[in-house]
C-alpha cells in the first residue's frame, strides 16, 4: 500500500478534479506483476494501467492476483468505465483498499461489486496516508466546498509588506520555489482586486522556478485565477486579464457580461463577496483546492468566517518595523478569548525562512 501511494503522488498536480489514486497488483508470491496512477481526469484510472502492466507481465493476467488500492474502486460510469468492474473481470482473488470513496456516487458501492463477485475484500489500511493525498477531494464530497490554503510570506515581526507597500521579496528562492508547487497543485488561485491593483501578478505556476522533476504531462496544467472584487471595477489591463489562461471574477454586481463564463455572481455581505457563497459555487465548479495568495483583508476575511483549512506562512528572518503592513486585518478584539486559535501542524525550514502550516481552530473564528 505505500508503494502504492507513492504512485498516486505522481498525479498530485494533474487529476484535478478526480482524486489522486495508485495501484499495485501482486501474485500469489507477492511479487509486483503491475503498477499504476491515475495521471489525468478522462484518462484511464490507476487501477486499469495497472492491471494492462498485469496482462503484459503474464499470461493470466491478473488471476488469482492481489491488488493494493489508495481508494475504492469507483462503480459508476464517468468518463471511464468503473474499476470495480475491470477489476472483476480480470478475476483478482483479493483487493485491499486504504479507503472508502468519499464520493456518494461510489461510498460502499464498488467494494459491494467487488464482494458480491467472490473477491475478498481488505479495506481501511494506511487510510489517514491515503486521505492525506486528496483533503481537496474528500472537503469536496462531504460539504460542497474546496480545501483552503491561505499562504502568507511574512517577516519575523508578522509584516508582509513595507509601510509604502514594497514586499518583493521577503522570503527567499526556496520558498518561492515551494509556493509554486502549491499553485501547481491546486485549482484556483484566490486573490483580491486590491492585490491585482498593486502587484499586477500572473499567478500562474512559473514552471522554470518550480523546477519540476516528475511531471506526468508535458504542459503543465494552470490553475483558475479568482479576483474576489465585489463592485466588478477593474479593467481589462492587469497580467492575469490578457495573457489567454482563465481568471474568473467574483463579483455581487449583476451586469449584462457578467453572465458569461468569466464571473461568478455571488450574493452580497455588508457591501462585500459572500466568500462563504464564492466557496460553494467554486464547489460546484468542482474545484478541490483553493490556494489564496492575497492582502491582508482577504485573508483576515477568509480566517474571520472561518474558511481556511490551512494558513501557511514562510517566514523570512527580517524586521520590517512597526510602519509596515500587517499579514491580517481582523476585528479589533478586547480579549484573548476572541483571538483566533491556531494549531501548528508543521515546522520546518525552507532555504534560509521558516514555513509554518497551521490549522485554524473554526470553532473560535472572529465571525
Amino acid at each position: 500500500m505505500a508503494k502504492a501511494i507513492q504512485l498516486a503522488k505522481k498525479g498530485l498536480y494533474t487529476t484535478s478534479p478526480n482524486p489522486r489514486v495508485g495501484c499495485v497488483i501482486v501474485d500469489e508470491s507477492n511479487q509486483l506483476i503491475g503498477e499504476g496512477f491515475h495521471i489525468q481526469t478522462g484518462t484511464p484510472h490507476a487501477e486499469v494501467h495497472a492491471l494492462r502492466e498485469a496482462a503484459l507481465s503474464r499470461k493470466q493476467g491478473a488471476k488469482g492476483a492481489t491488488a493494493y488500492v489508495t481508494l475504492e474502486p469507483c462503480s459508476h460510469f464517468g468518463r471511464t468505465p468503473p474499476c470495480a468492474e475491470a477489476l472483476v473481470k480480470a478475476q483478482v482473488a483479493r483487493v485491499v483498499i486504504a479507503m472508502t470513496d468519499p464520493n456518494p456516487n461510489v461510498s460502499g458501492n464498488g467494494i459491494r461489486i467487488l464482494q458480491d463477485a467472490g473477491i475478498e475484500v481488505v479495506s481501511d489500511v494506511m487510510a489517514a496516508e491515503a486521505a492525506a493525498l486528496n483533503p481537496g477531494f474528500i472537503k469536496r464530497m462531504l460539504t460542497g466546498i474546496p480545501y483552503v490554503r491561505v499562504k502568507l510570506g511574512i517577516s519575523l515581526d508578522g509584516k508582509i509588506a513595507l509601510g509604502n507597500g514594497v514586499s518583493q521579496w521577503i522570503t527567499g528562492a526556496e520558498a518561492r520555489r515551494d509556493v509554486q508547487h502549491y499553485r501547481a497543485k491546486s485549482c484556483a488561485v484566490l486573490t483580491g482586486s486590491g492585490t491585482v491593483k498593486a502587484d499586477d501578478p500572473s499567478l500562474l505556476v512559473r514552471v522554470n522556478e518550480a523546477g519540476f522533476t516528475d511531471y506526468p504531462l508535458e504542459e503543465v496544467r494552470q490553475p483558475t485565477r479568482v479576483v474576489v472584487d465585489s463592485k466588478n471595477a477593474l479593467g481589462q489591463d492587469y497580467q492575469l486579464m490578457k495573457d489567454g489562461h482563465t481568471t474568473l471574477i467574483a463579483t455581487t454586481q449583476a451586469q449584462p457580461d457578467t453572465a458569461s463564463e468569466h464571473f461568478i455572481c455571488v450574493d452580497e455581505q455588508e457591501g462585500k463577496v459572500d466568500l462563504s457563497a464564492l466557496l460553494q459555487e467554486l464547489g460546484d465548479k468542482q474545484y478541490n483546492e483553493v490556494w489564496v495568495e492575497a492582502g491582508p483583508g482577504l485573508a483576515g476575511a477568509l480566517l474571520s468566517e472561518g474558511l481556511v483549512d490551512e494558513l501557511i506562512c514562510y517566514q523570512a528572518p527580517k524586521l520590517l518595523g512597526d510602519k509596515g503592513i500587517s499579514m491580517v486585518n481582523l476585528p479589533d478584539f478586547t480579549s484573548l478569548d476572541q483571538s483566533i486559535s491556531l494549531t501548528l501542524i508543521e515546522n520546518r525550514q525552507v532555504g534560509n525562512d521558516i514555513k509554518l502550516i497551521f490549522r485554524p481552530d473554526v470553532s473560535n473564528t472572529a465571525r
